[in-house]
């Protein structure tokens, strides 16, 4: 450990960005800043950001972690170095010579992408995306313009229910995984390529700098780099650039084949770097900074958890609990293609010269969500804390269950033709029963994520030693304990509940040389609270019976007769 003890980082999420000043010596938190931004919601299925609202939250809590700083004798000049780590899939398309954003940032929840999705699984190979015919997404940016893409939606010239079955996702499934081997993803809304192509061909200011080439494309790591460092550096990290559906996995670089599929301009998109090292210099005057402190890390949020979880050995496995559910296992120095649904992806690349290190990743789309769900639409809460005294009044759920498939499935299922089903309440069931299912379903669906990622592998959960687990829900104690109940392993929560923000901070560190190793990150992480299963092995088969019931209840909601303003 070095001189200067003080790491910083800004932990830009879905709902809310913080910044957060870290002594690495001590592993302590000295000072934290929160602000939320509104979430806009202009259609079914589309969810926006303000990228300047994300922007001035960022600066204003800088701003307000130093002043914090200050007041316990910590200057500036003290604080070694800024790790960034970011929502991911969110796209942002902005002005190069005036920063200004083009549109607002399309948030990696929304799925007006669907078709897009379709028409790509529906493309028997790479020419027939290209080229033209049914479906197709059109390669070239020079002439896309309003008219190009009237013109192309006019084109699609196919039978309704043929149409519609491609947009529910009931293609056969591996028409979905024709880019998966190259990128280690399926085809889906999620990611940000087929975003980045939408801007390209609805917004014109977008299709107009993409003609002029003052454009810039890039996730909110890339938007917040831009804006806070006094380069301008136009940069993303091989985390956040394998999410996009854009990037070879195995060389970290964007494929020439797939930017030509989506048309999306590779001088648009920012330069893709390791996770740890110095990409600029942040700004005194929008910062509170003393404009010496690097920008010296950055990853994806879930990349972030995995490496201030301390995850750094194969079979290592976090879940982070926000709001969605993230699980990631260690998979070492190879990527393991899934045979059941996850996505191979880096975990992180610390430094240049360094070999990048991979996972499997498995998602639960509504975690925290669903709790805010039950307060805000339909009032069985009063708010986010009464969820678990709530769910303690009861001992079990009365038999029943909720799966909140309100966008479809994700892993390891892939099936966006689920909607949401309460099943099994009769007269007897109360808004308690109905609470502690909510926060079951969470640990059902974790519990898929992490068995798919170990079948991946040939193991079962004794392979793992412990699940380690953060993020904003594990503050509810119930959680974990029904987590460890349904997992069967050990739960353990850390002393440091911002494994996010300690990740990016530790990156940063890294590439700084405020941590020389590795493997001392290892001693960043240290435990608070341990949870042991506490029902036996027939009891917990028997309730994932009963779960893949109502899962299976789910299925085939939305069809050819779904209102089409509902589809999403």
């Amino acid at each position: 450990m070095k001189e200067k003890r003080f790491a910083l980082a800004l932990d830009q999420g879905t709902t809310s960005t913080r910044a957060i000043l870290f002594d690495l010596e001590e592993s302590v938190v000295i000072a934290s800043h929160q602000l939320g931004h509104r979430q806009y919601f202009p259609r079914a299925g589309w969810v926006e950001h303000d990228p300047f609202e994300i922007l001035g939250n960022a600066r204003r809590c800088l701003v307000a972690v130093c002043q914090q700083a200050e007041q316990k004798g910590i200057k500036p000049a003290d604080i070694a170095c800024l790790g960034l780590t970011n929502q991911r899939e969110t796209v942002v398309a902005w002005d190069r010579r005036t920063g200004e954003p083009l549109h607002p940032a399309i948030v990696w929840q929304d799925t007006r992408t669907r078709e897009h999705c379709a028409a790509l699984a529906a493309a028997n190979d790479t020419a027939a995306s290209v080229s033209g015919g049914v479906g197709s997404i059109s390669a070239s940016t020079s002439t896309s313009g309003s008219g190009k893409s009237r013109q192309l939606h006019q084109s699609r010239s196919v039978g309704r229910s043929k149409r519609h079955r491609r947009e529910l996702g009931t293609e056969p499934q591996q028409a979905f995984d024709r880019f998966r081997e190259l990128t280690g993803l399926p085809i889906s809304t999620y990611f940000s390529g087929t975003k980045y192509r939408w801007l390209i061909e609805n917004v014109p200011a977008v299709q107009k700098g993409v003609e002029d080439g003052t454009v810039l494309l890039g996730t909110i790591d890339s938007w917040l780099a831009y804006h806070l460092t006094e380069e301008r550096v136009h940069v993303t990290d091989v985390t956040n650039a394998s999410r996009s559906l854009l990037m070879e996995l195995r060389t970290q670089h964007w494929s020439n084949e797939l930017l030509d599929i989506f048309g999306v301009p590779r001088e648009a998109l920012p330069v893709i770097r390791s996770s740890a090292e110095r990409y600029g210099t942040l700004t005194s005057t929008e910062s509170a900074l003393d404009g010496q402190v690097p920008l010296a890390g950055i990853l994806g949020d879930q990349h972030a958890a995995m490496l201030g979880q301390a995850c750094l050995r194969a079979d290592d496995v976090k879940c982070t609990y926000g709001t969605g559910c993230f699980v990631m296992l260690h998979t070492g120095e190879r990527p393991i293609p899934s045979r059941h649904g996850l996505l191979t992806v880096p975990a992180y690349q610390l430094g240049r010269d360094q070999p990048v290190q991979y996972a499997l990743e498995g998602s639960v789309a509504i975690a925290g969500a669903g709790l805010q769900w039950l307060q805000e639409q339909l009032g069985v809460i009063r708010d986010i804390q009464e969820a678990e005294k709530l769910a303690s009044s009861v001992s079990d759920t009365g038999d029943v269950y909720l799966v909140p498939a309100f966008n479809g499935l994700f892993a390891p299922r892939w099936r966006p033709d689920a909607r949401g089903v309460l099943v099994g309440m009769t007269q007897f069931t109360n808004r308690a029963h109905i609470a502690r299912a909510m926060l079951e379903q969470v640990c059902f669906q974790t519990t898929e994520v992490l068995e798919a990622a170990l079948a991946d592998l040939g193991q079962s959960t004794a392979a793992i030693q412990m699940l380690r687990v953060d993020g904003g829900m594990t503050a509810n104690q119930l959680l974990l304990q029904l987590q460890a109940d349904l997992l069967g392993v050990p739960v353990v929560r850390p002393q440091i509940a911002e494994a996010t923000a300690l990740g990016a901070a530790a990156a940063a560190a890294l590439a700084t040389g405020l941590l020389d190793r590795v493997d001392q990150v290892r001693k960043l992480w240290r435990e608070e609270l341990v949870l042991t299963p506490g029902i036996d092995d027939a009891e917990r088969a028997r309730r994932h019976r009963r779960w893949n019931d109502a899962v299976e209840r789910s299925l085939g909601w939305v069809s050819v007769d779904t209102q089409p303003s509902l589809l999403g």
